[in-house]
């Protein structure tokens, strides 16, 4: 066969062959069209290829396989989009997928491989396996290994969290950094209030900004009053930008259905209600209850054979914001509602405060599932199975608490 002429399409580029003898299934002298892999300028009809990037601070390893698992590009370059998207272009049109490891800094690439139209995937670190009998790995090999999973179809998927909302949902994770900046800084003054006069200001009153209370306390000595002074001045800063940051978050979240049906839980306010909306996202995303709450890390960790303790499995995977937000949530219920304090009061006497405390979380998280998957307000006879009055006194005569307890 004799090549006549060649023409490109977006993407695609074939090449017109002419027979020398008889082709089956073609008229005697008749040539054909044959696309021509542009990555590897043969005349093969194209496969399915799939890439695996090993992301880096400044540089990423981009690997792309073919259908049998066999390598057809490998390069290190830098984290530049234009670079990046170069190295890809050639594979387009076969291209399956694209595999990027859920690391620190995912979201540019990630936006920049979607936007230009690429199908790409969030690979959980977490769930992937390695032979662990390897003498050797290095980018090269996490690279080919991710290009690998996505082609078996057994790559342990992440959630890409929608483009347009993670700004609200980092601006909300600042805010949770400032508090315990200011939280530090409390402490340390409080402390030297401790050492030096042998008193206690409370944290309500060092937040305040309408009145200086720390002045009032260390004001006996130059050094000391200025210690307290700048203190003062960098908890009040912090306590001004944390509030401005709420206002903004409140703004978007507040329309949100799932956010007003949470706030109607018992130890659920603005701050949790926003944390809780915008850490979990798509609801729909979790098949069901029972992911979601081992996704709030709120389910017991262990690993057992013959009824025997055989280890622990990874205790933090799952989201640690949520963690946090039903752990707070759950101490605010047992504080400030009586029947929640009830049912924790009866829960901690058969076992112990620890014990009781991670239940109350773990069956808060479960109601705010069904919560924003029904959109339906919080319903305590739903939660504990029965309603629990102040004095103690249970509302059908249910009496012990539910299986999931």
């Amino acid at each position: 066969m004799r090549a006549l002429r060649v023409i490109s399409l977006p993407y695609i580029t074939y090449q017109y062959v002419k027979p020398d003898n008889h082709l089956k299934g073609t008229p005697l002298g008749q040539g054909m069209w044959y696309p021509l892999n542009p990555a590897t300028n043969t005349g093969r009809c194209p496969m399915a290829v799939y890439a695996g990037i090993d992301l880096h601070s400044t540089n990423s390893y981009v690997a792309v396989i073919d259908g049998e698992g066999k390598k057809v590009y490998e390069k290190k370059l830098p984290n530049d989009g234009p670079i990046i998207l170069s190295g890809l272009e050639p594979y387009r049109g076969d291209l399956r997928g694209v595999v990027i490891e859920s690391t620190f800094n995912w979201y540019w690439i990630v936006d920049l491989l979607m936007d230009d139209g690429y199908k790409v995937h969030l690979a959980n670190p977490a769930g992937i396996q390695k032979y662990k009998g390897l003498k050797h790995s290095d980018d090269r090999s996490d690279a080919l290994w991710l290009a690998e999973m996505l082609r078996l179809g057994i790559l342990p998927r992440g959630y890409i969290y929608p483009k347009e909302d993670r700004p609200v949902r980092d601006l909300l994770r600042k805010r949770g950094h400032l508090v315990r900046l200011r939280t530090s800084v409390i402490n340390s003054l409080q402390n030297i209030i401790a050492r030096s006069v042998g008193g206690f200001l409370s944290s309500d009153k060092i937040k305040q900004l309408t009145r200086d209370h720390v002045a009032d306390v260390l004001d006996g000595e130059e050094y000391l009053a200025l210690t307290g002074r700048v203190s003062k001045e960098v908890i009040d800063h912090l306590t001004r930008q944390i509030k401005k940051i709420e206002k903004a978050a409140l703004q978007k979240v507040r329309p949100l259905p799932q956010y007003r049906y949470l706030t109607t839980m018992s130890g659920v306010g603005d701050i949790l209600g926003l944390t809780i909306t915008l850490e979990t996202g798509d609801i729909g995303r979790f098949s069901g209850v029972g992911n979601y709450a081992s996704y709030c890390r709120k389910v017991p960790v262990s690993w057992t054979s013959n009824d025997k303790k055989k280890g622990r499995g990874n205790k933090k995977n799952g989201n640690k914001f949520l963690s946090w937000a039903f752990a707070e949530a759950a101490e605010f219920a047992r504080r400030k509602d009586p029947s929640v304090r009830t049912w924790f009061n009866r829960k901690a006497a058969k076992t112990n405060m620890m014990v009781a405390r991670s239940a109350l979380a773990h069956k808060l998280a479960r109601a705010a599932y069904h919560m924003m998957r029904q959109e339906a307000p919080f319903d305590q006879k739903r939660l504990f199975g029965y309603s629990v009055g102040p004095g103690g006194e249970t509302d059908g005569g249910v009496g012990e608490t539910t299986k999931s307890d």
